[in-house]
């Protein structure tokens, strides 16, 4: 278990007994805001969040993922690029959108290094997310193959490759630092 893990399960921890010790002077989980002074409800219950999303008029860039291909829709009417890939044309509802093929180069725009992590990520060492434009202009956002930021700089050629993320195996697409 992460580091970081451990201390986000040991403040809950204290969190909890907190709680408890104010639920049992009045009657409540109240604890008091540090910085503002407000009371706020310490809700005890812990959830487990997993759910189902339909991709069924979508399931056509998970496919293209396999075969090593970024996917996105387009606006017949207008032209206009909708990536992450959308069902309906946000300018007008009756432009039916067609599937295309992005380019796969690009530069960086933008980067930030992830240190605290949702809880569900905390597995993961940090990392970086970064916003690419592709070649056709285009914005991806994306995790960054890079395990030092200070080897990234705006402006830099990038590249989108199609990876398999572990430990959860699945498809998914990083932004690549290319050489110069």
């Amino acid at each position: 278990m992460s580091n970081q893990r451990e201390q986000a399960d040991m403040f809950l921890a204290q969190m909890d007994q907190f709680a408890n010790t104010m639920k049992e002077s009045v009657g409540v989980p109240v604890l008091m805001d540090q910085k503002t002074g407000v009371r706020m409800w310490w809700d005890q219950r812990e959830i487990k969040l997993r759910f189902l999303i339909s991709i069924e008029k979508t399931f056509k860039f998970f496919e293209a993922l396999a075969e090593g291909k970024l996917l996105a829709t387009r606006c017949k009417k207008s032209g206009k690029i909708l990536f992450p890939p959308q069902v309906d044309c946000p300018d007008d509802p009756e432009d039916e959108v067609e599937w295309v093929e992005l380019p796969n180069k690009g530069e960086l725009l933008t980067w930030t290094v992830i240190y605290v992590k949702p809880y569900s990520f905390g597995h993961y060492p940090d990392y970086t997310v970064g916003i690419a434009r592709l070649e056709n202009g285009v914005q991806v956002l994306a995790w960054v193959r890079e395990t030092d930021p200070k080897k990234l700089r705006a402006g830099m050629p990038v590249k989108i490759e199609i990876v398999r993320r572990q430990p959860e195996n699945y498809l998914t697409y990083e932004i690549v630092p290319l050489e110069e």
